[in-house]
């Protein structure tokens, strides 16, 4: 069994872009992760006694068959090179995707009147950046863990003095069980970390994976995995990680992603069937915008990432600084509004704020959003504009000594606009499974507490939801935990007031009191029906319905709105005694030429009402009309201890006729030459090797790979890097 390395963010920092795959050079290497051929044990052994210097830290046999080992450069080239060694992983670069979140979803000021649990004696797992376990707030309830990076059992975040400070974990950690200053979810919760992430967020999917199986074999009920990948696809390797480790006995919590808003942007490991995918919604927050009322013009402002949230209460006129700013007094009690360039974001703020400015702007200077994040001891509120917004500010408002009111606009329960959305490929499932709020969620990092979004921070609420669940019924396993949640989540509603698409919300946002105590337990509530390819075509799926009341209750379904080209086929109405379960069929029939309108999907929602409860059952079609991407995640890297083999490993949903990857020149767009073609491709993970002279002269390029299956040809890019070595 082969396992694969792939890039993979961590979905809190969505401000943050991928970069394409690097070619990683040659390192000096202190640990490695080894996949062998067969059993982990015997070679163990091997080494050990052929190996002598290189020390087998660790051995896993469950989620995969791999040695975990330290030694010189030298020694681990020698045990590389050996035959039984299908793989060896090479590090790689991970991107770095008072809480009133908590009370929000836990209805209640003060949660913890609420309910009575708090998560007592549940053990949860967090696989990220490590934990900084000395945090007032966190040192309580950490109990260990382990560091898959350094091979030791010191997961702590990554210290200014190792390299580029991580605080990710500590963040998720904090959402999950923090128990001080701020309250996390579950505070009662024992926290476990599992540092799978080095210096500025630096590791390989191997590496998950064996924290993943570190962390079953520690004994967790729940896993949090808040990192995610750009591969669409169930069979992933890191999902298939996910799906046995929930076989075994643990609920697997991972974020949705945040590429959104687009369609089919989920990302292994939230792909995987049995995983919880968390997609993120907003708690209540006020959303800031500038308002002038001679122009009745309005313009919201997006506070940066890291930045003090924007509370201006009064009116202030705007001064203009440019580029670069001149401490004077001009910008004392004025908004400053800059432009982008020359300096980082952070410098402008802290020379604003130096200046006196109450609060900075900061202006896109090409076409586009600005995203971006705020370091260092910044106390004014920064904001982000769009490029036509600042040149209008500076035109109409600041040029004229005009001044700006800020007012605000509750916004609660919509989906943020970073959340990735599915379905997911192959298997045509709904995903996420869920939301939890991800939008300005305050919690602990190494030194303090900080703001963060993206659905990195939403994941940990449903984490902490399930160790609440857990406590309540310490004999639900992870499918129970699942449909429990799922169940009697909330259903989000545009401004329309329909329903939000279910491959943005799955069945709706947490309601862990809910959760605890309900009336039903609806098993694969989430209807895929698959891809449909046929003009009429009947496909059936099944829900279980499970009563967990103490009476008995009559279920009945609603009769849905006739669409044209679409039917249903119902149960009748049916009645189960207290804990009794019944599994009924749902049968969908698709006209494809009688659809009213010429969608990719055929999605909406189902109604099952019990004796206390009408439940919203989300279900989806993909029509023949539906495009979906056909290949996805290349990577393409040296060989570990090579400086004259590549290795490239990409994903494709489909089979495929002809897959090529041709070379371009990034800033003109000229092609170059081929790197390589492949003919009559097998689904799945694609994977092969390329000697030097194949892959042809060193530099960075973009690689276009294009896939060609009956008729139909699709194209990707991504930016390579041939011959150079990481820095």
């Amino acid at each position: 069994m082969k396992r694969v390395v792939v890039v993979l963010m961590l979905a809190g920092l969505f401000m943050m872009n991928i970069p394409g795959e690097i070619a990683l050079g040659k390192r000096e290497l202190e640990s490695i992760i080894i996949e062998v051929e067969d059993d982990a044990h015997k070679w163990k052994e091997y080494i050990e006694k052929y190996h002598p210097r290189v020390e087998v830290i660790q051995v896993y046999d469950t989620l995969l068959q791999g040695l975990a080992l330290k030694g010189t450069v030298r020694d681990l080239e020698r045990v590389e090179k050996s035959d039984f060694v299908e793989q060896s992983f090479p590090e790689q670069t991970y991107q770095v995707h008072i809480n009133e979140s908590v009370p929000f979803v836990l209805e209640d000021k003060d949660p913890f009147r609420s309910t009575s649990y708090t998560g007592k004696g549940v053990k949860v797992g967090v696989i990220d950046t490590g934990i900084d376990y000395t945090h007032p707030d966190l040192k309580k309830n950490y109990k260990g863990g382990y560091d898959v990076v350094d091979l030791d059992e010191d997961p702590m975040e990554t210290l200014e003095t190792q390299g580029e400070p991580t605080l990710h974990g500590s963040h998720v950690a904090g959402i999950i069980a923090a128990d001080g200053k701020l309250k996390g979810m579950a505070p009662d919760a024992e926290l476990y970390g599992y540092r799978a992430l080095g210096p500025g967020g630096i590791g390989s999917s191997v590496q998950v994976i064996a924290a993943i199986e570190q962390a079953v074999e520690d004994g967790m009920d729940i896993i949090n995995l808040s990192l995610g990948s750009s591969v669409n696809g169930p069979d992933w390797p890191t999902s298939i990680a996910v799906n046995q480790a929930v076989d075994m006995g643990v609920a697997m919590v991972i974020s949705n992603g945040n590429s959104g808003p687009g369609e089919w942007t989920v990302g292994s490991p939230a792909t995987a069937v049995k995983s919880i995918a968390v997609g993120a919604s907003t708690p209540p927050i006020q959303i800031p915008y500038l308002y002038d009322s001679l122009s009745r013009k309005a313009i919201p402002v997006a506070p940066m990432m890291g930045s003090v949230p924007w509370d201006l209460k009064k009116t202030y006129s705007i001064a203009s600084a440019g580029l670069d700013i001149q401490i004077s007094n001009n910008l004392r009690g004025k908004i400053a509004l800059l432009e982008r360039g020359e300096i980082t974001f952070t410098e402008k703020a802290m020379m604003a704020q130096k200046a006196g400015a109450v609060a900075a702007l900061i202006y896109n200077n090409e076409d586009g959003k600005l995203q971006g994040a705020i370091e260092g001891e910044v106390t004014i509120p920064v904001a982000s504009l769009t490029k036509q917004q600042g040149k209008w500010l500076k035109k109409k408002i600041a040029d004229t000594n005009n001044w700006l009111d800020t007012k605000y606009q509750t916004h609660e329960d919509t989906i943020a606009s970073f959340s990735s959305k599915g379905p997911v490929t192959w298997n045509w499932d709904i995903k996420p499974d869920i939301v939890a709020p991800g939008v300005a969620i305050s919690s602990t990092v190494p030194g303090g507490y900080k703001d963060l979004q993206g659905t990195s921070m939403a994941a940990p609420h449903v984490a902490g939801a399930l160790a609440l669940l857990k406590e309540a019924h310490p004999d639900w396993g992870p499918e129970k935990l699942k449909a429990a949640l799922l169940s009697t989540a909330t259903v989000l509603k545009e401004e329309n007031g329909e329903n939000v698409q279910p491959i943005s919300q799955g069945m709706g946002r947490i309601e862990p009191l809910e959760a605890i105590k309900p009336s039903s337990i609806l098993y694969n509530g989430r209807l895929a029906f698959g891809r449909i390819l046929d003009d009429t075509e009947t496909r059936e799926t099944t829900i279980t319905v499970e009563n967990a009341s103490d009476e008995t209750q009559d279920y009945r379904f609603t009769i849905p709105k006739q669409e044209q080209g679409v039917r249903f086929q119902l149960p009748m109405s049916f009645a189960l005694q207290p804990g009794e379960k019944k599994t009924v069929p749902i049968s969908l029939s698709i006209h494809q030429r009688n659809l009213q309108l010429d969608e990719s999907f055929v999605q909406g929602w189902l109604e099952l009402k019990d004796n206390h409860k009408t439940y919203q059952l989300p279900y989806l079609a993909l029509t023949k009309k539906a495009e979906f991407p056909r290949a996805m995640g290349l990577e393409f890297t040296l060989k570990p201890f090579s400086d004259e083999e590549y290795q490239y490993k990409l994903y494709l949903p489909l089979a495929a006729d002809v897959l090529e990857v041709d070379l371009y020149d990034p800033e003109t767009l000229r092609y170059i030459r081929p790197l390589f073609m492949n003919e009559d491709v097998e689904r799945g993970v694609v994977e092969g090797t390329l000697t030097e002279k194949e892959v042809g002269q060193d530099g960075t390029y973009l690689a276009v790979v294009t896939v060609k299956k009956d008729g139909v040809t699709q194209s990707f890019d991504t930016p390579i890097t041939i011959g150079q070595t990481f820095p």
